[in-house]
């Protein structure tokens, strides 16, 4: 039996895109769009729901227990931020 050559094709691999974002440059690689120029926020709060759209269609994640998920780690972030400022204060 002759060896079988092993070689990997890159078929059905994505290219990664840069992204930066700790120094204030973007965050998310910029595509030619034709209207109005999102934001970072918008456009990265676009990408996060349609990514969560996905998962969720996939049966991956659930779509409502996520966004419980989310709403108590903000609401986490929120207090205990508060509690930060507080203690500055006193």
């Amino acid at each position: 039996m002759p060896a079988k050559k092993n070689k990997k094709k890159n078929k059905g691999r994505r290219h990664h895109h840069d992204a930066q974002g700790a120094d204030g440059d973007d965050v998310v690689a910029r595509h030619k769009i034709t209207g109005k120029e999102l934001s970072e926020a918008e456009e990265l709060s676009a990408r996060l729901t349609t990514l969560i759209e996905m998962l969720d269609e996939k049966g991956i994640i659930n779509k409502n227990e996520y966004g419980r998920t989310v709403a108590m780690r903000l609401h986490e972030i929120s207090k205990a931020g508060a509690f930060e400022e507080l203690d500055e204060e006193l």
